[in-house]
């Protein structure tokens, strides 16, 4: 297979920002665990957040990125965020990006929860993730030395004298081999699918937040996971994404008996930030059904502003302009990931992280909507450059490992998949959007019980089994560790806000917290 220098893990938006600095200095290998075109980034709708306007649009870009972390938010990450967002959105643009316009050939901007103005730009109307990823990868593809490869997991790191060197890879038809590489990017995305309603795709295992942690580095605030206020709630339907960007247009929010409920909880109503939006949503589900209504939303066409989110609708006989519409909070986004500075550098040397993988503290405790493309664009490229301004001496081999011999057992896919479906059911339960000690204690008493079945063989869903119980594992330890309600984090029996800000650490089993900075 070759030698390379760099290797990136993820084909979103952070891994390929990665890559085209990356390649600019040496041979770069990127993997992907299904399709370049499956990942995050791909099933981002609303947008991507960004102050084009000068000064002044910057400055309340950063207030309101500060202010929906609820005071966990680190100041110098936000400070990157939407200063060097603008740059890095003006060379998608360069590199074919079609966003949205107006006749007049003017940039389209919409607005969306906890945004002071309208500056979140959309491309083909509600499939933005889907026209960025296009743009990135057509521009990847003409770079002579990257390459590209598909329908492969990547198993773990290779850790040599305290340093990553390399990884185990996994390809399609399950032969593992070890890749060395002067250093490795994790840009892997999140893990919604450690909770059974969920807006992420089935990729979404937490894969690379598991490796970095079992090869040794700190993770950081996993406690906080974003629950999407508005996902599709119909029988036997995904929980598909409705998104932000229709309350941005005028969407309200109705309960069982047709009355508005945001007015009450929140002084921005519909577009207050998403934890206090899914929390009322979840209260007000416990009388009846919660709805998304557009019925008075004038001077919108809806079938041009939202085609995806139309058609989707249209397969099960709803109309945004005739149709109140169910939702219900589903697992989006975690703020928590791999623990990085603002360039990009994990606890462990030679090991690099961006995106959702990654938490360099810029969403603190609850993201600022369409925030996270912004996030992946801007630290992607911070990565990379710090990965080219300290790459040690590579030392690149290939060899075909015997680990699949030694690990392999007798699950039957059936089996695996029963076991996976339990822990999402009982992360969902237990540790999902309204937390108590009682329950994180019984989610933690099931995973400690479930781990003398975790399946222990090789193909590519037993290594996403185990990375999902990582994952859980650490959500519970954090969770209950922070006794507090903070940003997308609520505990019933800690319902006030410390005094205090603190990150939780977490690394190699043991739980701190340091004071956000």
């Amino acid at each position: 297979m070759g030698s390379y220098d760099f290797l990136v893990v993820g084909g979103g938006i952070a891994g390929l920002s990665a890559v085209i600095r990356l390649a600019e200095q040496g041979r770069v290998l990127c993997v992907t665990k299904e399709s370049l075109a499956e990942s995050n980034t791909s099933y981002a709708q609303g947008g991507i957040a960004v102050a084009m306007g000068g000064k002044v649009d910057v400055e309340l870009h950063l207030s309101d990125t500060i202010g929906a972390g609820d005071g966990l938010v680190d100041q110098a990450a936000a400070e990157t965020l939407v200063n060097e967002g603008p740059l890095r959105v003006e060379e998608l643009l360069g590199w074919g990006t079609e966003f949205d316009r107006s006749a007049a050939g003017e940039l389209l901007r919409t607005r969306e929860g906890a945004h002071s103005l309208s500056r979140i730009l959309h491309a083909h109307g509600d499939a933005t993730g889907r026209e960025i990823a296009r743009a990135l990868l057509a521009h990847v593809r003409l770079l002579p030395t990257v390459e590209l490869r598909e329908w492969t997991t990547t198993v773990d790191l290779v850790v040599e004298a305290g340093r990553v060197v390399g990884a185990t890879l996994l390809d399609r038809d399950e032969r593992l081999t070890e890749v060395r590489t002067g250093a490795v990017l994790i840009a892997s995305g999140g893990a919604g699918q450690v909770y059974s309603d969920t807006t992420n795709p089935a990729v979404a295992t937490g894969d690379g937040i598991a490796m970095a942690y079992r090869a040794g580095a700190a993770v950081e605030d996993m406690e906080f996971y974003q629950f999407h206020p508005t996902a599709f709630l119909g029988e036997g339907a995904p929980r598909f994404l409705l998104s932000e960007a229709l309350r941005g247009e005028g969407a309200l929010l109705v309960n069982a008996r047709g009355e508005r409920f945001m007015l009450a909880q929140h002084a921005q109503a519909e577009l207050a930030p998403r934890d206090v939006v899914a929390r009322a949503i979840t209260r007000e589900a416990l009388d009846g059904p919660v709805y998304l209504d557009m019925r008075g939303v004038q001077g919108v066409e809806f079938r041009e502003r939202f085609p995806g989110i139309s058609g989707f609708l249209a397969e099960y006989q709803l109309d945004l302009a005739r149709d109140l519409v169910p939702v219900r909070p589903a697992a989006h986004y975690l703020m928590g990931g791999i623990r990085t500075d603002v360039a990009g550098r994990t606890t462990l040397p030679g090991l690099y992280a961006a995106g959702e993988a990654a938490c360099t503290g810029v969403h603190g405790a609850n993201r600022l909507a369409s925030n996270s493309l912004l996030e992946g664009l801007v630290f992607g490229v911070a990565a990379a450059a710090s990965m080219i301004a300290e790459i040690g001496p590579v030392q690149t081999s290939d060899s075909t490992s015997s680990m699949k011999e030694s690990l392999q057992t007798f699950h039957s896919s059936q089996l695996i998949e029963e076991w996976i479906a339990k822990l999402r059911d009982l992360m969902w339960r237990d540790a999902g959007l309204l937390r108590d000690a009682e329950g994180l204690h019984r989610a933690e008493a099931a995973l400690q019980t479930m781990k003398e079945s975790m399946p222990g063989g090789m193909t590519r869903r037993e290594v996403e089994a185990r990375n999902l119980f990582t994952v859980a594992g650490m959500i519970v330890q954090c969770a209950l560790g922070r006794e507090e309600s903070r940003g997308a984090h609520f505990r019933n029996d800690f319902p006030k806000r410390n005094a205090l800000a603190e990150h939780s650490i977490l690394e190699q089993g043991r739980l701190r917290f340091e004071v956000c900075l």
